[in-house]
């Protein structure tokens, strides 16, 4: 069929790899414009799917809207067949969705109706989720309120970080979608339930602290969320001002304490409930690095506060 492809980050990436390697014909490739990079921001990156887009030689389009009635006689002039639109980043307005002849396919890394919106792994990981899922969904107005046709559904294990199930959800997604489009006539649509719907919200900076005061199970999950991207993290002084210190994997432990409390020389924490060991962390301006190799480098004994 003839495909436009409409996705930004590394998560659409193998979804328009699976797509092209299928034999379809990908009129066009719409993106998010580059963004500033570098300390000074005098550079742009052009997003992952710009990346892969171009090394697949395939044509790249950029608008900052699709409102205009411009962009939307452009996306016209594809002739597309569908549109695929995975993590795409801008609101399709009715007369694009209307464009493509056999409607807009929408991949989402969630059970809907659960989840809809911009954070679906993050917000079920943070809100201790036992499993999510990915589906292909038919697109409307609404957000992500779109009939369901296929669902891969994915247990979350206790220690999986965000970025680990984002893999794992890509890979099952890319092959959702090609079944999708090699089956397209053959689809049944299901309605989203009307219970159990929930918003994935884009996860705020200051979301990202973490607070001793919470229960180990509540920031476990919180450093599971952010990980690898932005990242919890805490404050901390080693003698020279408040340093940030991102947390990247943690372990829950059974001990106690009071909340901040070092309980031990393995950078175990108390939590009002229950405590947590950090295994991973990252100081600002540093690479990753596993809590021995941190505390090689800076001491922290037992019985040290933790602020939050």
């Amino acid at each position: 069929m003839r495909v436009v492809f409409m996705g930004t980050p590394e998560f659409a990436v193998p979804v328009l790899r699976k797509i092209v390697e299928e034999g379809h014909d990908v009129a066009a490739v719409y993106t998010r414009a580059p963004k500033p990079a570098g300390r000074r921001g005098l550079e742009t990156l052009p997003s992952p799917v710009q990346q892969a887009a171009l090394s697949l030689d395939l044509p790249v389009l950029t608008p900052q809207s699709l409102k205009s009635e411009e962009a939307v006689a452009a996306f016209a002039r594809h002739q597309a067949d569908v549109a695929v639109v995975v993590a795409y980043g801008l609101i399709l307005p009715k007369p694009i969705l209307a464009a493509p002849v056999r409607g807009c396919l929408n991949l989402h890394a969630s059970l809907l109706p659960r989840w809809r919106g911009a954070a679906p792994v993050e917000r079920a990981i943070m809100a201790g989720d036992r499993e999510t899922g990915i589906v292909v969904m038919r697109m409307e107005e609404g957000l992500d309120t779109g009939p369901v046709a296929l669902v891969e559904r994915v247990p979350i294990e206790p220690d999986v970080t965000a970025g680990e199930l984002r893999e794992k959800l890509a890979a099952l997604g890319a092959d959702l979608m090609a079944r999708a489009l090699a089956g397209l006539d053959r689809l049944t649509f299901t309605p989203q339930a009307q219970d159990g719907v929930t918003y994935a919200a884009k996860i705020d900076k200051a979301e990202a602290h973490i607070s001793w005061a919470k229960s180990a199970s509540e920031v476990h999950n919180l450093v599971r969320a952010l990980s690898p991207r932005p990242g919890a993290s805490f404050e901390a002084d080693f003698g020279k001002g408040l340093e940030r210190i991102k947390v990247l994997r943690s372990r829950k432990v059974e001990a106690g304490g009071p909340p901040g409390l070092v309980l031990d020389d393995q950078l175990t924490i108390a939590c009002a409930s229950g405590a947590l060991q950090l295994l991973e962390v990252q100081r600002a301006g540093k690479s990753p690095m596993s809590a021995a190799e941190f505390l090689r480098g800076q001491r922290i004994p037992a019985g040290t506060r933790f602020l939050g």
